[in-house]
């Protein structure tokens, strides 16, 4: 017997008229804008399946970009998040794409910042808001929100990932799951724990000479 909570059940508190075409796609975007930052000035949204078909008439776009600029799927100005975009100068555009074997409401998000660099995200809305993150950058990951995310990027030495899970076993942290994948000339190791982790932490990762990045989400924000 397969076991639903309440949320599963009665969908997330939204605006719009689907949680998986609204309240997901928001939620895809503004996990997309945590991960990667938020000082874009441009965005691109490549919609898959049947987000391509009718993000229009069920407001996906209008979700997609309010999520991109930080709103919650419940913000009542989510209905107006093209004007809000365009005051805030954040220049925009939505294309279809075929992304191949994923879920129908999947998207890849391009963020671009003024120094240049690209940001990717792809994740798709799975059924009554709930959401999964399943690339970044070209990294292969599988991030739910269902536990709180911590992701690591290290110079590829002997040791550092002992370094890493000892320091968040020293300071109480369970590991759920734990991902590591090759970059051009560093690792990424993308880690799901048991509950938010500290600023202390996070401090501390970066205080080793062989860590550049951390990111953190928090769980169901």
């Amino acid at each position: 017997m397969n076991e639903y909570n309440l949320f599963d059940i009665l969908g997330p508190i939204m605006i719009g008229p689907s949680s998986s075409h609204t309240a997901g796609a928001c939620r895809i975007s503004k996990t997309a804008r945590i991960i990667s930052g938020a000082d874009f000035n441009k965005i691109k949204f490549y919609l898959h399946g049947s987000f391509a078909e009718t993000y229009r008439g069920h407001g996906t776009d209008k979700a997609l970009l309010a999520g991109a600029l930080g709103m919650y799927p419940d913000d009542e100005r989510l209905k107006d998040s093209f004007e809000i975009a365009r005051e805030n100068e954040l220049e925009y555009s939505f294309e279809k794409i075929d992304l191949g074997n994923v879920h129908p409401n999947t998207v890849k998000i391009e963020m671009y910042y003024p120094s240049g660099k690209i940001n990717t995200v792809i994740g798709s809305s799975i059924g009554g808001g709930n959401i999964e993150i399943i690339e970044m950058n070209g990294i292969k990951i599988k991030f739910t929100n269902e536990f709180p995310l911590l992701i690591v990027r290290y110079k590829d030495i002997r040791g550092i990932i002992s370094f890493i899970s000892t320091l968040l076993s020293d300071n109480g942290y369970n590991i759920e799951s734990m991902k590591t994948t090759k970059e051009e000339e560093d690792s990424v190791i993308v880690i799901e724990l048991d509950k938010n982790i500290d600023d202390k932490v996070v401090k501390e990762l970066l205080e080793n000479k062989n860590v550049n990045f951390v990111k953190h989400l928090v769980k169901g924000f």
